[in-house]
């Protein structure tokens, strides 16, 4: 029986600002398209434009998606696909601005992001954050006249909004959730004077107002990992940190009664 053959990945940038993703590619034989080559990527949201990028041999491993994820390269983008890309983007502009002027003249709580529109056009996606549930009912309404499209309302928390919007941190590097991070970790003030840090909250917050996410991957470990994550708490053997603590105290990884590093966003 011949062996199956690899799928290939390609490290593709999907906005501006944001990690690459290694995402299975549909393309027929031949060489891997080079970097700044434009695709577009099928996913669960629709069609989108990305960038392929270059990325390091030693570290794709490590960065293979997981089987079941929605989104391929599906083909090479046509200079058709950049011009609607261009166009869209300019609706996007729009769109940003028409929906800021009608949230304020509603009054409504909440703060746009950024607005994506598909690659096909039968959608416009708006990502907003808020201190409490939003009623955006009419405000869609009066969208869906003004573009005759689909209108998408999509709450987001500070942190996303960070990754999304990106920017540099106060140690002059990008942000670490627009290059590496996969995901937000738990973080607590215990992190901060584990490493003896000055507790002043405008020196330990980032660009999101929430604890810097480099307090938790920067705790040196108990048992002489370094980057560890879990301090000088001796019962996790995880090296990248315990994860999330359950509502009866103790801890989804270790299975200690209670990890002193995992505390609330």
């Amino acid at each position: 029986m011949a062996d199956p053959v690899p799928v290939r990945l390609v490290p593709v940038k999907l906005t501006p600002v944001g990690r690459a993703h290694f995402l299975p590619a549909d393309l027929p034989g031949g060489p891997a398209p080079g970097a700044g080559v434009q695709v577009v990527v099928q996913s669960d949201a629709g069609q989108t434009l990305g960038t392929v990028v270059r990325s390091a041999p030693q570290i794709d491993a490590k960065r293979r998606p997981r089987s079941d994820t929605p989104a391929r390269v599906v083909r090479l983008a046509t200079r058709e696909d950049v011009v609607t890309r261009l166009k869209h983007e300019h609706r996007e502009r729009e769109a940003l601005r028409m929906a800021g002027l009608k949230i304020r003249e509603r009054g409504l709580s909440m703060k746009l992001t950024r607005v994506e529109q598909t690659l096909d056009g039968s959608r416009l996606i708006f990502y907003f954050t808020a201190e409490a549930r939003v009623d955006f009912r009419e405000l869609v309404r009066e969208l869906a006249a003004e573009f005759h499209t689909r209108i998408e309302m999509r709450q987001i928390g500070v942190r996303d909004e960070a990754r999304m919007l990106g920017g540099y941190g106060t140690c002059g590097r990008p942000l670490c959730c627009t290059t590496f991070l996969t995901s937000f970790e738990p973080i607590s003030i215990k992190m901060a004077k584990q490493q003896d840090l000055s507790l002043n909250p405008s020196k330990l917050a980032g660009l999101c107002g929430r604890l810097k996410c480099c307090l938790r991957y920067e705790l040196p470990n108990a048992k002489g990992v370094v980057h560890g994550g879990c301090g000088s708490e001796g019962d996790c053997d995880n090296p990248t940190g315990c994860g999330t603590c359950g509502s009866g105290g103790g801890c989804d990884a270790c299975g200690a009664g209670g990890c002193g590093s995992c505390g609330p966003r």
